[in-house]
């Protein structure tokens, strides 16, 4: 039995230009510890440890900075342990090539490679919270050049397409939009992984799947030429249950290595109620992303989704991917880190 729940739309991002004049604004920060105070600048995590970049504009910076003119100290060191961290830039099809160019050229000032997340399949999400997508083939064709080109020779990690696969398999996207899709997502991975410096993660659903079931969809998509898939993007199943799903993936597809998002698994998945997978209370932080993740199949924790926004509109959340500063709090309280 497979959970359908969107992936978490989209964030609201900085236009390009704004990432660019706050791009000399931080430093490369190999021996920092990542934010300083709250209020101050926000500065790189350790390259050794995570090589991605974080973005000083991000929603939960800002947050820092606003609780800390209100004199909510208490608040903003929470908030901080969110905005310390590298998240992953959600590319908004209006304006691709544009915030593709300057996330990464950002990064590169900064030392760092770009965490992005490309997420405008066509029929994306079946019609839930982050329904869209674009228009048809065509119109993903001409999106994925876009990124492909925003991207250029500059260093990269792309996910690819959450849910998409996942939706093909449970029932939640159509059948008679399933071959484009795969071939869609092929044409993806190929245009995506022949730039420089460019990693491609195809997307694989959660430890709440059947990987059987995953097995032939991935191939059929690419797998082959990505540099391997990512699992529990925007969900909640703990590491430890997400890495045993991504090993019994990875022997059936040539022991491909896999990323997880450890943004908001903390304390596992929720299982009460109507849509445990849209903003579950009582969820925390998880692991810090990182390459050093001590597994050789498991490539990085990295926080896909960015933890403090919204999954839709359930549980007095605004729509999906808008920054919800209450349950960025509650997920902070609740983590350990």
């Amino acid at each position: 039995m497979y959970e359908r729940r969107g992936a978490g739309a989209r964030a609201s991002v900085a236009v390009a230009g704004a990432v660019l004049l706050l791009a000399g604004c931080f430093s490369s920060g190999d021996d920092g510890n990542g934010a300083n105070e709250p209020g101050g600048e926000v500065s790189q995590q350790p390259k050794g440890d995570d090589p991605f970049w974080v973005n000083p504009d991000g929603n939960a910076a800002e947050q820092v900075s606003a609780f800390t003119e209100e004199g909510k100290k208490e608040e903003a060191d929470l908030i901080k342990k969110i905005a310390a961290h590298p998240t992953g830039e959600w590319i908004t099809p209006e304006s691709a090539e544009d915030e593709a160019r300057g996330f990464t050229e950002a990064a590169e000032k900064a030392d760092r490679d770009a965490l992005l997340v490309v997420y405008n399949i066509p029929h994306r999400d079946c019609g839930q919270f982050s329904q869209g997508g674009a228009a048809d083939g065509n119109a993903y064709r001409e999106f994925i050049d876009q990124v492909a080109d925003g991207i250029g020779d500059r260093n990269a990690t792309v996910i690819l397409e959450p849910d998409a696969l996942l939706h093909v398999v449970d029932g939640c996207t159509a059948e008679e939009f399933h071959q484009e899709r795969l071939d869609l997502l092929k044409g993806a991975v190929e245009k995506l992984s022949s730039l420089e410096n460019t990693k491609v993660y195809l997307d694989a659903g959660n430890a709440g799947s059947n990987p059987s079931d995953l097995y032939d969809p991935l191939k059929r998509a690419g797998i082959d030429q990505a540099d391997g898939f990512s699992v529990n993007v925007s969900n909640f199943y703990t590491t430890e249950d997400s890495t045993q799903y991504g090993k019994e993936l990875s022997a059936k597809i040539g022991n491909k290595p896999f990323v997880i998002d450890t943004s908001r698994n903390g304390n596992g998945p929720y299982t009460e109620g109507k849509d445990p997978w849209c903003n579950p209370p009582g969820r925390a932080l998880g692991e810090e992303p990182t390459t050093k993740t001590g597994d050789d199949l498991v490539d990085a924790y990295l926080w896909v989704k960015r933890p403090g926004e919204s999954d839709g509109t359930c549980r007095g959340g605004p729509k999906a991917g808008e920054w919800w500063p209450k349950y960025a709090l509650d997920l902070a309280k609740a983590s350990q880190q």
